[in-house]
Formats: structure tokens, sequence, C-alpha cells
């Protein structure tokens, strides 16, 4: 018995080996009735081409959830096409068109039309940055295919006794493909935190059964410690301005909010009560936080100005707000909001003080960030007994989920645009 869980184990630890990185498949579960029709025809090139660059235009719109997507030239409102030419070297032109059609053949009006040089491993980022533009220009909003996401991957052998989960903090692209972990341990790793200069990260890690707050160079993969005072250190949030951090410490005795200042290591503490006071977040001009506490009994949302000072109370619906973050338009706050028991995502309008439930699955939601555009949610919940991401619009209509092929994916956090 005793060798059978020892090749158990072997072959557990030899497939976690060989599925290190989680690639997160994008399925889109629901879109608006009203999307617009538009052509992506099959890139022209001349050979094998290492990226399909067409087809990743395709997959970004189609789920988007604002466009229906064809590859026949047919009774559609728009038409993009384009051609790949190999240049030697490994260097690749990539041109495309995007035209307005009417009756179901091409105008004259080429609304836009544009040729880059690139790389082969730029191929697929050409192609996203070609969605963007095709994106924008068709609905007005910039489009975040070119952003990233970071997240925590869970992998867990189950049914092998005495063996631990292994966490990995990962980045991918906003589609889930090119995964890079930054980090592996066996212990948890988790509040994944983007600076807006897109190029760092600030997460909690208790590699050395503790809780500490590093931050981590995404390019260079430089490991900086940020704080590892007694007690709590957790959830690290950027400044818009990317020179401090609001973070949680329990080293005066209960939670409180405090701001670092990075360079000089000056720490300002922002609370100073004795409630639980956690989960900060920026607003867009960098002059308050929102963050999470029961000083009125259950976990409402505040604000309090980044000097200090009184806070005062935003969630007024229900008996359970948390972890509260700003959409960049500073008027609406994406948030946890409990719903008859269960816990769903949702937008806080800050004029009306309205809450609109954006999620309604049958399993909870968590950890809500929201993407540089505005236009996305990006969260944590269930589905089929999993742990896996998900992304809602900010109108309730476009779900998706995004399920890690080798474990569970759960703590998301949005790139800033790149």
């Amino acid at each position: 018995m005793q060798k059978l869980l020892r090749l158990a184990f072997l072959i557990t630890a030899i497939l976690l080996s060989l599925n290190a990185h989680a690639i997160l498949t994008m399925e889109l579960t629901r879109g608006v009735a009203s999307a617009v029709p538009i052509t992506v025809m099959p890139f022209t090139n001349p050979g094998n081409i290492p990226q399909d660059v067409s087809g990743i235009v395709s997959n970004d719109l189609q789920n988007s959830g604002r466009f229906k997507v064809s590859s026949n030239d047919g009774f559609t409102d728009y038409a993009v096409t384009g051609k790949v030419d190999a240049l030697g070297g490994d260097r690749y032109q990539v041109s495309f068109s995007l035209r307005e059609k009417v009756g179901g053949k091409e105008s004259d009006n080429v609304i836009m039309s544009k040729s880059y040089t690139i790389p082969g491993r730029d191929l697929r980022a050409a192609a996203h940055h070609i969605s963007d533009l095709v994106f924008k220009q068709i609905t007005g909003i910039p489009g975040v295919f070119s952003t990233r996401i970071v997240y925590v991957v869970v992998q867990r052998a189950f049914n092998v006794p005495g063996t631990k989960a292994r966490y990995m903090l990962e980045v991918a692209d906003q589609d889930g493909y090119n995964p890079r972990p930054l980090l592996t341990s066996p212990e948890p790793i988790m509040s994944p935190s983007w600076a807006p200069d897109g190029r760092r990260i600030a997460y909690v890690s208790f590699e050395n059964k503790k809780a500490s707050i590093y931050e981590q160079n995404v390019i260079t993969g430089k490991r900086t410690l940020i704080s590892s005072y007694k007690g709590i250190n957790g959830a690290p949030a950027w400044s818009p301005d990317g020179r401090r951090l609001a973070l949680v410490l329990s080293k005066s005795g209960t939670p409180n909010i405090y701001i670092l200042d990075i360079g000089s290591k000056r720490l300002i503490e922002i609370t100073r009560d004795f409630y639980i006071n956690t989960e900060p977040a920026w607003s867009p001009d960098g002059k308050s936080l929102v963050f999470t506490s029961n000083r009125s009994g259950g976990p409402q949302i505040y604000q309090i100005s980044t000097t200090g000072g009184t806070a005062s109370r935003l969630t007024f619906d229900g008996n359970y707000n948390a972890r509260a973050s700003f959409a960049p338009d500073g008027q609406h706050l994406a948030m946890i909001h409990r719903v008859d028991g269960y816990y769903r995502i949702g937008l806080l309008d800050l004029d009306s003080g309205t809450t609109k439930v954006l999620t309604s699955s049958a399993t909870d939601s968590s950890s809500p960030s929201v993407a540089p555009n505005g236009d996305m949610l990006l969260y944590d919940t269930v589905s089929g007994g999993r742990n896996m991401l998900g992304m809602v619009s900010v109108d309730g209509r476009i779900q998706l989920l995004l399920p890690a092929r080798n474990g569970e994916a759960q703590d998301p956090a949005w790139s800033p645009f790149l």
C-alpha cells in the first residue's frame, strides 16, 4: 500500500511539473442580442506563419460579446481583411483594413487601414492590437485585448495523502494565452495588484509561514520585500501615480489602513480605531481611499481622505458589501454584494446610491477587478465545482468564463493599458 501511495505521489508530482502553465480558455456564456455583425476574412499569407492573426482577431471580437463574427463575406455591417507577408529573418509585415459594408457589399469607405513590421514573437500582440483598433472604431470604447491579467492558480493533488497544494502567481494575456508564472510556492499567495505602469505587481505571500507583501517586476522578475511587520500584512493597492501603496497592517493591534511611500519608506496610518478595516482601493484622482469595515456591524464600504480624518459610509443596500474598487470614471464602485445569501458582483452608482447586481449564477462570486476601459469586470467564481475566473460587462449583458486547464484560478486583477 505504501508503495502505491508513493507511486501515486510521484505521478502527481510529474503531472504538476508538466502542467506548470495553467492556460485559461475563454468561453463566452452570454453576449448582447444586438451584437454587431462583422466579417473577419482569413488573412492571406505566403506559407507557414507562426500565428493565425485573423483567427485571433475573430476570437477577440467574438468573445467580447459585442460582435457576431463570420468568416464569410455575407450580409454584415463591417469587414476586416488583411495579409501577413514573411520578410525573412523572422520579420513579418502585417497589414489590415476595416471597411464599412452596405447591402452585403464592401463600399469604397475604408474606415481604417494600417500596416506593421514586427518580429514573429509579436504576431499575437499585433493581432490583439488590431482587435483593439477595430473595437474602438465601431463601439467608441477603447479595447482591452492587449492588456494582461494576473491571478493565483491553486493546484491540488487530490486522493494522495500527505500532499499539499501548490500556489502559483501567474500573468497571462487578457484572453488567457501566454501564461507565465512569477512565483511558485507551497504556501498561499493572494491579493495581487498591478502598478499603474503595468511593470510591477504587489502581492501577499505566506512563503515564510507569515504574511508579507512583496513587489515584483513583471519584466525582470526582480522581487522586493515591501512589508513584513508582526501580524497582518495584507491587501496592497497601488496609488494612481505608482509611488505609494495602501495596505492593511495589524502591528498596533487591530487591522488598520496605512499608506506606504515606496521611495522614502514613510508609513502613514490612515484609520486609527479598533474596528476591522481592510481591502483599501484608491480613487482615480488619488485623493481618497475606499475600504471595507465592520464599524456599522457588518461589512460595508467606507471612503476616507488619503490624509486621514473621518470615514463616510457609501453602501446602504444589503447587509454585506466588501472589496470595492473604483471604475475609471470615479463614479462607480465594483464590489462583492450579498443577495439572498449569495455573493454577487455588484456595481454601485455613487451619484444615486443604487447598486446593480451583475452576476446571477447559483455560485458565489468574489474579487472584482475593473478593466482599464471601465467596460468589463474580472472576478473569480465557482463553476462545476471548480474555482475559475469570470468576466462580466458593466451592464451585466455579457458574461464569460476562463477556466484553467490544470488547477483552479482565483484572486484576479486586470492590468492597466499597456
